[in-house]
């Protein structure tokens, strides 16, 4: 069962994340889901996940994705998560697996350039395309070997290629928000009953700092108004 290492993690009576559906659903190489969470767990990372075999293929990548084909990002390969998962932004209650605020970086689809996915996986270099709306274009996974690896986590390296969606664009800087509700971490934590202060600390610092001055600004217009 793909989604059994998942499922041991979690309590589902506490936490909302989806526990998935009972029977995993395969489909062929058309539509298959890809998205990037933003996670500000007990240190900020992004969850990016691939669509393939009825489940979605995961990786934390600490500083997340670059656009600069010169940058190579590390990717651990985490658990296998079910497709129900890239609907999920919200709060994963303290005391669970992976704590903290949860938002919906980028979603999208993707494609491999390869016709044989799974032995792409095995051999350890996957190439696919994505069409999200933050991330596009040709991107390539490298499996790490050597000293320090862990066959049950295993190191990759999240590399874009060149082509014209490739740029030097701090895309996680510049593009904080959630791409479903438009909100940040701090807003996502405030609306939803999460850790306000712990989730601030994933945000862009000029982005929140803008939002803290917009919204203070208002108040002020707000309260010469009132007679």
């Amino acid at each position: 069962m793909r989604l059994k290492e998942y499922r041991k993690k979690r309590q589902f009576h506490v936490t909302p994340e989806p526990r998935g559906a009972g029977n995993v659903r395969e489909k062929g190489k058309e539509s298959l889901i890809y998205v990037v969470q933003k996670h500000m767990a007990s240190h900020l990372h992004y969850d990016f996940r691939l669509e393939w075999r009825g489940v979605l293929l995961s990786w934390a990548v600490p500083k997340g994705p670059s656009l600069d084909p010169g940058v190579k990002r590390l990717a651990t390969q985490t658990e296998d998560h079910p497709v129900e998962y890239a609907n999920f932004e919200g709060i994963i209650p303290e005391g669970q697996y992976g704590a903290g605020t949860v938002m919906l970086w980028d979603r999208g689809t993707w494609q491999p350039e390869t016709p044989d996915v799974d032995a792409s996986l095995q051999k350890g270099e996957m190439k696919f395309t994505l069409y999200g709306k933050k991330l596009q274009g040709s991107w390539v996974l490298v499996r790490i070997r050597g000293f320090g690896s862990n066959p049950t986590r295993p190191n990759w390296l999240l590399i874009k290629h060149r082509d014209q969606y490739a740029s030097t664009k701090n895309v996680t800087q510049e593009e904080p928000r959630s791409v479903t509700s438009h909100r940040l971490l701090v807003d996502i934590a405030r609306d939803e009953g999460g850790d306000i202060a712990k989730a601030s600390m994933g945000d862009s610092a000029d982005e929140a700092r803008r939002t803290t001055t917009a919204k203070s600004a208002r108040g002020r217009i707000e309260r010469k108004r009132q007679p």
